[in-house]
């Protein structure tokens, strides 16, 4: 069956639209597919340890020569992949539909007449960044409290980048097994690899610049910090498995080694670079170099962001770059590798993978071994800490990503529930459009459509809520008590519709 459709791919000087090719689709986090049957054919080795088949005849033989096709194993789209990268943006483009926002509520509000203010911050704790380390353990949001052993708990909002990640090695093996097979040079395929990492790094500094008079050069968000790890990610799949093996220990090694041993120049003020000891932010012996804006890795960029022209702002302490106020560095790219190299074993794992139970038990396990060594990695070599990706970090949240992975594989790959996945697919399959929507353009959709041409919606939906609930409350009250979950959802709902004419469009944006 052939499926022929448009493709739009971003450059950074422009945009350049292609149509009439067959694009596969798990290429890679920022290039996704349409929903339909693509079919993939990968060659796969003849099974010589199957003592219960009998010899082939010399007829045989020939007949496989002449059909080498009766050796290939067509393997239909990953649902399940599209479906969690889908998710994943639904999170970011929804703002996390605003829960953290609503939690946030003065508390003398009546809000809290209507929610348990208690019960709802435990909820709201998933969808934001906890101050500085990443690990709990079980009914605590303070990361000081309990045993080292025991820290197995998470905030979701700190695992989507994780997964970005992850999504981004997964799907390697996928796109260039595909590239390789429609007669792509090898030559070919790595200069395509590295104007992929240019321009993901060339995006990442535009959104920094927003709200400067200059360009700002800083790389550490989600697309600067996947296209300073690409490149090197893409040039092992040449390797063979046992040195992809050696090169992620060898990550998670060096980098502890760097971050634990090599002496620190400077003195820590910790009110001088936005630390504090009560928001857990300074660790004590013998995790001190892993502390907030005092680290090998913030000192590196004291040097290297210091490099580049700095952009002027009104605040005349940060020129030149003294700290980062979230304590991110530019060097967290390094393990964020890693937790790509773990896509990529999972990527070439499930490529040739029969899709069965048995598969998706190997990915539990895969998920629960990656958390265990987490949590081990951080009772005994280096903290869990997400914002500088500690190698603890990069098992613990592997761990836990590989799980959500094995879930989604379960809903959409082996039980009948693809149909389910079409919402989210959608918006997975121009993830990059959704990410520059909502980095770009929240403000303006919740201004000039939302509430333009659509705030008489809104007021109906609250009437009719008050109706059915019975409500004490006005609709005009509750509109203003649950105003934070109303635009967030509003303006999600905004870009969905965005991405369903693209899909209907057969409009899909990649890099």
């Amino acid at each position: 069956m052939r499926v022929s459709y448009g493709a739009v791919s971003i450059f950074s000087a422009g945009m350049v639209a292609s149509s009439g090719r067959l694009i596969d689709n798990q290429d890679a986090f920022l290039h996704l597919p349409p929903l339909g049957h693509i079919p993939m054919t990968y060659r796969l080795k003849p099974n010589s340890e199957d003592k219960s088949a009998p010899a082939s005849s010399q007829k045989d033989e020939k007949r496989k020569k002449e059909e080498p096709a009766k050796t290939e194993k067509a393997l239909g789209r990953l649902v399940s992949l599209d479906a969690f990268r889908g998710f994943i943006m639904v999170m970011l483009a929804a703002n996390g539909f605003g829960l953290y926002k609503l939690s946030t509520t003065d508390e003398s509000s009546e809000l809290w007449n209507i929610l348990n203010r208690e019960t709802f911050e435990q909820i709201a704790f998933h969808f934001e960044h906890p101050p500085w380390q990443s690990c709990f353990v079980p009914g605590s949001t303070d990361a000081t409290v309990g045993n080292a052993w025991l820290k197995w708990k998470v905030s979701f909002w700190d695992l989507i980048q994780p997964a970005f990640m992850f999504m981004v090695g997964m799907a390697m093996p996928f796109s260039y097994a595909r590239r390789e097979s429609s007669g792509q040079s090898a030559l070919t395929r790595t200069i395509h690899a590295f104007l992929r990492a240019v321009v993901l790094v060339l995006l990442a500094v535009f959104l920094y610049s927003q709200g400067n008079d200059s360009t700002n050069w800083m790389f550490t968000n989600v697309l600067g910090q996947i296209g300073l790890g690409y490149f090197f990610v893409y040039l092992m799949l040449g390797f063979p498995r046992w040195a992809q093996i050696s090169a992620f220990v060898v990550i998670l090694i060096g980098t502890t080694l760097a971050g634990q041993f090599v002496p620190l120049s400077q003195e820590f003020v910790p009110e001088e670079v936005n630390a504090s000891y009560e928001r857990g932010e300074i660790f004590a012996e013998p995790y001190r170099q892993w502390s907030k804006n005092w680290n090998v890795f913030h000192e590196f960029d004291l040097w290297f962001l210091n490099q580049f022209p700095r952009p002027e702002r009104d605040n005349p302490e940060e020129i030149p770059h003294r700290f980062n106020r979230g304590g991110y560095t530019t060097l967290n790219f390094v393990p964020s590798m890693a937790t790509m190299l773990l896509g990529v074993f999972l990527g070439q794992f499930v490529l040739i993978a029969p899709r069965n139970g048995k598969t998706f038990l190997w990915l539990l396990l895969a998920a629960l071994l990656c958390t265990g060594l987490g949590v081990a990695a951080g009772a005994t070599c280096n903290p869990i800490v997400k914002r500088i990706w500690t190698p603890a970090w990069v098992l613990f949240s592997g761990g836990y990503v590989i799980g959500l992975y094995a879930l989604f594989y379960l809903l959409f790959d082996l039980w009948p529930l693809k149909k389910l996945a079409f919402p989210l697919v959608i918006v997975g399959m121009n993830s990059i459009f959704v990410y520059m929507v909502g980095q770009l353009l929240r403000s303006w959709i919740s201004r000039e459509i939302v509430k333009k041409h659509f705030s008489f919606v809104i007021d109906k939906f609250f009437v009719l809520v008050q109706s059915v609930t019975g409500s004490e409350y006005s609709p005009e009250q509750l509109q203003e008590m649950f105003a934070p979950v109303t635009v967030a959802t509003s303006v999600f709902l905004v870009i969905w519709l965005f991405c369903l004419w693209l899909y209907r469009q057969r409009i899909f944006i990649r890099i």
